[in-house]
């Protein structure tokens, strides 16, 4: 097991450069997005809420740019280019955007809706998705080992998969 682990929260993104386990539990409708520059060895994650922050923005409440895809994907970049990443060898890895309420409907979900946000500003800023474990009706944990790159998911349930 490695060093360090940082658990990223709902909402919430967190870097690490060399060793350590970046964490995040509780995906359901929400998607985790890890983010990798192999030679530099730095990690990113981000846990985001909600697909689209455009609606939130001119809210009184304090605006969360770590909980919207549209938002937290170039934050993410940004602060692994401060570390040192080379933005142009980013990979992503991603996990969530399942449907765990039986009253949505197929399609409709914000589960889903977040993964196709998610796809779309990773493809806008051309971070190739080098794995991912998306929909579904189980929750899941994710964890980036930033050695590696290694993602690993576990779901509710017991199962676990490599991306």
């Amino acid at each position: 097991m490695e060093k360090l682990m940082i658990k990223v929260k709902i909402s919430d993104l967190a870097i690490l450069k060399g060793e350590g386990v970046l964490v995040t539990v509780g995906l359901g409708s929400c998607v985790g997005i890890a983010l990798y520059d192999p030679e530099s060895k730095i990690g990113g994650l981000a846990h985001i809420l909600l697909p689209d922050s455009t609606q939130f923005k001119s809210s009184l409440n304090s605006f969360n740019p770590a909980k919207f895809a549209d938002t937290a994907i170039p934050l993410l970049m940004e602060k692994m280019g401060k570390a040192g990443a080379n933005r142009f060898s980013l990979k992503a890895k991603i996990a969530g955007g399942g449907q765990l309420f039986a009253f949505q409907k197929l399609g409709s979900s914000i589960g889903m809706k977040n993964v196709q946000a998610v796809k779309y500003y990773l493809n806008k800023y051309k971070i190739p998705i080098r794995g991912e474990d998306v929909g579904g009706f189980q929750g899941r944990t994710m964890r980036l080992y930033v050695n590696s790159g290694r993602v690993v998911i576990n779901t509710v349930g017991g199962t676990e998969k490599i991306l």
